[in-house]
């Protein structure tokens, strides 16, 4: 991950925790952004609030964005939970 990308992220998250009442955001989302700065166990304890919620957006696990958590043996068992195909948690963004 380029810093640049990091920096965005980690400017988006503070920007979120910082407003008094924010918007709804979509877990998946606020959890794409801790993977994106590899915050695995705070993304997978956003994921494990929006498979609570039943969040229909759960379904797009299969995004880049989540590729950082691949390699964690919570990602495939929480795909597994969810009902996603196993080819989700081994995706790796590539073509193919």
């Amino acid at each position: 991950m380029k810093a640049g990308q990091r920096d965005e992220a980690r400017k988006i998250l503070e920007e979120l925790a910082t407003q008094p009442k924010p918007d709804y955001l979509s877990p998946p989302f606020v959890a794409a952004l801790n993977a994106t700065l590899g915050e695995k166990d705070e993304a997978f304890a956003v994921l494990e609030r929006a498979y609570e919620q039943r969040n229909p957006w759960l379904a797009f696990l299969n995004s880049p964005t989540f590729d950082s958590l691949r390699d964690d043996p919570r990602f495939a068992g929480f795909c597994r939970r969810i009902g996603l195909p196993e080819s989700v948690s081994t995706h790796t963004g590539g073509q193919g």
